[in-house]
């Protein structure tokens, strides 16, 4: 190899290794996509239009939200899986896509754990039992007391079979050898009407839509699904104070895109989506909602969706649900 020949295969070294780092300063070159897996003016959907609009303001360039409802949102995870890996098509990710659905179905157009790069998580949704305020027990313990002398008689609500609040009941159930009975809804706004008209008793619900009716009286709470209390609703103990170890239930949230993204370029969303958790907008909206920012690296968030995904497996055979 004479002179020439080396110096052209060091700068092409060289090339080669600064261009995740190139590639990263370069992106957004475009406007970036965020698939969203469920219909508009959601939960999900609202929160990531917000955290959108704050990242915004860091990456300098739009990001146009897309929603791709069904099938669990495995639509919208088919997509994403499939997508160029350029950091261009990112996703709004949950419990169903992350922890549920490889346990829910028989086949998946994609592997939650090979498909994917995980980017970074969003948020925690506390979940709390409620109850209409007729309902006769009137506390935890008075609940659980009540649904073992009436085994299989107690109905509780849920927005359909394999939601998070249906598997919620399902490891309660589990944890305390009880038996209640399943009403599926399509939706959780027809599902929380009906325990607030006193047609079904209780129900899980997430405080991302069910805060507001709490804080009315229209049900009432009688635990808390999270580690700790939540700051919105102090005097409601959680199911861990009242005896139910191992029995967190709760929503949780992130970013993924497709397998083979840059490292780069993921750590350069990553730092960007922290940011944003501290934006005051996204921190008002997330309190509004009675929901917990749930920062981290992409390494961390895995590393939860993959815990999150063994600890609902098991309750979800156990229970025998399917959705397929």
């Amino acid at each position: 190899m004479d002179r020439r020949q080396f110096l052209a295969a060091v700068a092409a070294g060289s090339a080669a290794a600064a261009s995740p780092l190139a590639m990263a300063q370069e992106w957004p070159a475009n406007p970036v996509r965020w698939v969203v897996p469920y219909p508009p003016g959601g939960g999900t959907d609202v929160l990531a239009r917000t955290v959108a609009e704050a990242m915004r303001k860091t990456l300098n360039q739009t990001i146009v939200v897309d929603n791709r409802p069904g099938a669990s949102t495995n639509i919208g995870g088919q997509i994403v899986a499939s997508a160029k890996p350029d950091g261009y098509t990112i996703m709004s990710a949950d419990n169903a896509i992350l922890a549920y659905n490889e346990h829910l179905f028989s086949k998946l157009p994609f592997s939650p754990e090979k498909d994917f790069s995980y980017v970074g998580g969003i948020s925690r949704f506390p979940m709390a039992l409620v109850v209409h305020p007729s309902f006769e027990a009137k506390d935890f313990a008075q609940f659980l007391a009540y649904v073992k002398a009436h085994p299989g008689q107690v109905n509780y609500a849920s927005p359909g079979n394999g939601s998070p609040h249906h598997l919620a009941m399902e490891l309660f159930k589990n944890r305390t050898g009880t038996s209640l009975t399943h009403i599926p809804y399509k939706g959780a706004a027809p599902a929380l009407a009906d325990v607030m008209g006193g047609q079904v008793p209780c129900m899980f619900l997430d405080l991302a839509s069910g805060l507001p009716v709490i804080q009315s009286g229209k049900v009432r709470a009688l635990a808390i699904g999270t580690a700790k209390r939540v700051a919105n609703l102090p005097n409601v103990p959680t199911l861990a104070e009242q005896g139910l170890k191992d029995s967190e239930v709760y929503a949780f949230q992130g970013i993924l895109g497709p397998k083979g993204m840059p490292p780069a370029v993921v750590q350069r969303i990553n730092g960007d989506l922290q940011k944003a958790l501290k934006d005051p907008d996204v921190v008002k909206r997330m309190a509004d909602f009675g929901m917990e920012a749930l920062p981290g690296t992409p390494e961390q968030f895995q590393q939860l969706a993959r815990a999150e995904s063994k600890r609902w497996g098991q309750v979800i055979k156990a229970a025998g649900v399917k959705l397929d």
